[in-house]
């Protein structure tokens, strides 16, 4: 079966207002993005998965990519399993991320 991921089901199910501007930067992350459409309804799992661990998938303010992120206030355990869940969702998709310093906070920057 062939899922296809809408800009606008994303900004839905991230919790943006779908409107000209959160759409331009979506599509603009899209665009940027290799293999985009290789992976991108496994975001939508990631995005259940990652919600035990205040973890979330966004649109990043400073560069054209999704961005995963938990919540840096969270315990050590639960900062580790959020790691680890990305981690697993990176290699079993493909996905190269990129860490943010040394935040619990990725760059999706494509499929490798």
């Amino acid at each position: 079966m062939h899922i296809d991921i809408t800009p606008e089901a994303l900004l839905t199910q991230f919790g943006y207002p779908v409107n000209d501007h959160t759409l331009a930067q979506i599509e603009k992350a899209i665009a940027n993005t290799p293999g985009f459409e290789h992976f991108s309804k496994h975001l939508l799992s990631l995005k259940d998965t990652l919600s035990h661990f205040d973890g979330t998938i966004a649109l990043s303010n400073s560069h054209p990519y999704f961005k995963i992120k938990c919540e840096e206030n969270n315990t050590k355990e639960m900062i580790e399993a959020f790691r680890e869940s990305v981690k697993k969702w990176s290699e079993k998709y493909k996905v190269t991320l990129q860490q943010v310093g040394n935040k619990p906070t990725y760059y999706i920057i494509g499929q490798n």
